[in-house]
């Protein structure tokens, strides 16, 4: 199975793709995740340091890659997790995709890529571009980590739709949305109203998910000293477990930008139901929307 993990830059892809990799392996999967960012710090919380990325690697060989050996770019994580940074092109030049490419095709050459339950790719950003899609032509499913506010979804409809697209060519499905530090799930259950999807999980707003980042070391780690933080562990296995199940997943509904906009502005700006907990506006979403349009 591989996955192809996306979403809103900063909204937690790479902690949450670290602590399902590691639900996955609980699991009794062998798992590879590929970093696919030029920070190359997606495995950071697996390894704790930041490993040599793939063109690192290469160009120190000269692009020779039968001289490349398994253990120049594969390294071992916590729970068994074996990790992968493709890196990324210099600055304002090259192509990610590219760059994803380039790291199929060396471990295809060693030999790695089918040797795995499980390889999940953990994607920069938004899709803005084919290069940065390029890894969901080697997906079976793709996950879109999204929170409860506006920006987040508008990317994760964004993803969606390169989804479809691709799935045209490719037998790649859309598994499903990750809600990730939110309390509330009121915007996101209207965005699946409207165009319907699996909402695999939804995690709450726990600091622990965020100074786990800071302390490099995931969630499963951090609670074999501390039992407390053993429920949100179960998020992540929960989401393990709906994967394992090889959903059929969705080729995804889209809307267009304008009527992504009014469903979303609407929801907060109509009153929806003469309760008068529904009727209050929230007033931090309300300026977040009228400045979107300013800009």
């Amino acid at each position: 199975m591989k996955l192809a993990v996306y979403g809103k830059g900063g909204i937690g892809k790479s902690t949450t793709s670290c602590n399902i990799s590691i639900a996955l392996a609980k699991r009794g999967k062998k798992v590879l995740q590929i970093g696919c960012d030029p920070k190359h710090d997606s495995t950071f919380t697996l390894t704790g340091f930041l490993i040599p990325t793939i063109i690192d690697t290469l160009q120190s060989k000269d692009y020779h890659y039968e001289d490349v050996w398994p253990e120049d770019v594969i390294y071992q994580g916590y729970g068994n997790v074996d990790c992968v940074e493709a890196g990324g092109p210099p600055a304002g030049a090259g192509c990610g995709g590219y760059v994803v490419g380039e790291t199929v095709k060396l471990l295809k050459e060693l030999n790695a890529f089918y040797e795995y339950d499980v390889i999940l790719f953990d994607v920069l950003g938004d899709v803005v571009c084919g290069g940065f899609a390029a890894p969901l032509n080697y997906a079976d499913y793709c996950i879109i980590v999204t929170d409860n506010g506006f920006d987040a979804l508008f990317a994760a409809n964004r993803i969606a739709a390169s989804v479809r697209e691709k799935s045209r060519i490719h037998p790649l499905r859309l598994a499903g949305l990750i809600g990730n530090r939110t309390i509330k799930r009121d915007l996101i259950d209207k965005y699946v109203e409207a165009c319907p999807m699996p909402v695999l999980e939804v995690l709450p707003l726990i600091d622990d998910i965020r100074i786990s980042r800071v302390k490099g070391k995931t969630l499963f780690e951090m609670a074999e000293h501390d039992e407390s933080l053993l429920y949100i562990c179960d998020f992540y296995l929960n989401i393990a477990d709906q994967l394992l199940t090889e959903p059929e997943g969705v080729v995804p509904k889209i809307l267009s930008d304008r009527d992504l906009f009014t469903l979303l502005s609407d929801f907060y700006l109509t009153p929806l139901s003469t309760d008068k907990e529904k009727k209050k506006t929230d007033s931090s979403l309300n300026q977040e929307i009228e400045d979107f349009y300013l800009v």
